[in-house]
């Protein structure tokens, strides 16, 4: 009986990663995913995860340690490093997420739902949710990252503005790239894991340190 509650369970992470991948967070239907996981019963989810939030949950918990393991290496090594240097801290976001994008469909899909949660305000979400941020490391990451930044005297909107955006395209970036390894090859030559990543980070430093527009 454990057992099958166990796979039933598994089975509703896996249809979630598929539905709020594609539909996002808050707009993939909860009855959606129940049939997608194979299930009658239309109260699955909230008899397994209570809620929504509770589902949310279930799916940032799949690789929230792999991704917080990995990423506290390499933040500690870019805490080595000189206080301008803004790329060791965007590889330590980016190389995790990368490897766990390489495990297959289940990695990508949960690749796009960590980028989309960690840009939103997630307190409504509760602890279950919180905690499965934190274990990704995430919040030291951008903490550092944005310390790094303050020499550029950016205003808070712009940094927030920045931040956000450069965000939304590391993790689409990483997401793309699985995704096209499970499609037909097209014109396009993907690079290979190491020069993707050097040029992503290279990209995002780009980025984040562009010359502030002016105001008005």
């Amino acid at each position: 009986m454990e057992s099958a509650a166990t796979d039933t369970r598994q089975r509703l992470v896996d249809a979630a990663l598929q539905a709020f991948a594609e539909h996002g967070v808050h707009n993939a239907s909860l009855l959606e995913i129940t049939r997608r996981a194979g299930q009658r019963n239309r109260g699955a989810v909230h008899y397994h995860f209570g809620s929504r939030a509770g589902m949310i949950a279930a799916v940032l918990e799949a690789y929230a340690d792999e991704v917080g393991r990995r990423g506290v290496e390499l933040l500690a090594a870019a805490r080595e490093r000189p206080d301008d240097d803004i790329a060791s801290v965007i590889e330590a976001l980016v190389r995790p997420l990368v490897e766990v994008s390489e495990m297959g469909w289940r990695g990508r899909c949960y690749v796009v739902v960590l980028g989309e949660v960690i840009q939103q305000d997630i307190t409504p979400l509760g602890p279950a949710v919180q905690e499965a941020v934190a274990r990704t490391g995430g919040y030291d990451l951008f903490a550092l990252m944005r310390e790094r930044l303050r020499p550029m005297a950016m205003d808070v909107d712009l940094e927030g503005e920045r931040l956000a955006v450069f965000t939304d395209c590391i993790m689409h970036a990483i997401a793309d790239r699985a995704r096209a390894a499970e499609l037909p090859p097209t014109g396009r030559t993907p690079l290979p894991t190491e020069r993707f990543i050097a040029n992503l980070v290279s990209m995002g430093t780009a980025m984040l340190t562009a010359p502030a527009p002016p105001v008005g």
